[in-house]
């Protein structure tokens, strides 16, 4: 049988199927694809408490409905670092990255068009969910890397220890749950 966590952002709330990561640990999917209304939401509650910034960022793929939004709302460029190097990128800088969500490490790209637009400017991190923090690690690296500066760190989401965390803004917690479908303490 299925369990679920209901998720409440402003007026929204949704149902999220929990999901397996260990014998005791599962996470609940949060998919913000498909779900306009609650992005353009997400992207004005955010946009209300982000810096000023020149940029914004994101890791492929499941943050970019978001931060398309986002740069809709405000203007502003955004950049989507790549999971695999594409034929067109001229000269990539690289950063290895491991995500709860994968079970291998891969490889976040900016090509130099990319590093053009963050070299000395301010660059808003954005993502759907934050959990281990090692996608924002690595987008933090390639930033630095490209010569730009952290304007902020933003998420639609905390999820587990990532709520504890002072570095980042988010709009609500997502906790941890056991096999039972229990919040994990």
């Amino acid at each position: 049988m299925d369990k679920y966590f209901e998720l409440s952002i402003g007026n929204f709330k949704k149902k999220l199927r929990l999901c397996k990561i260990d014998d005791d640990l599962y996470i609940a999917a949060f998919i913000m694809f498909g779900e306009v209304e609650l992005t353009i939401e997400c992207a004005r509650l955010l946009l209300e408490a982000a810096p000023d910034f020149d940029v914004l960022i994101t890791a492929e793929s499941k943050g970019i409905p978001l931060i398309y939004e986002m740069s809709k709302q405000s203007g502003k460029k955004y950049l989507v670092a790549r999971k695999n190097k594409k034929l067109y990128m001229d000269n990539p800088i690289s950063v290895d990255v491991k995500s709860i969500t994968t079970s291998f490490v891969q490889t976040l790209y900016l090509d130099q068009s990319d590093i053009s637009l963050i070299k000395d400017k301010r660059v808003l991190i954005v993502d759907d969910v934050i959990s281990t923090g090692e996608s924002i690690k690595t987008l933090q690296q390639l930033i630095l890397k490209a010569g730009g500066k952290i304007a902020g760190i933003f998420a639609v989401l905390a999820e587990g220890d990532a709520a504890n965390r002072d570095d980042i803004y988010y709009l609500s917690k997502l906790p941890l749950f056991n096999s039972k479908g229990e919040v994990r303490t």
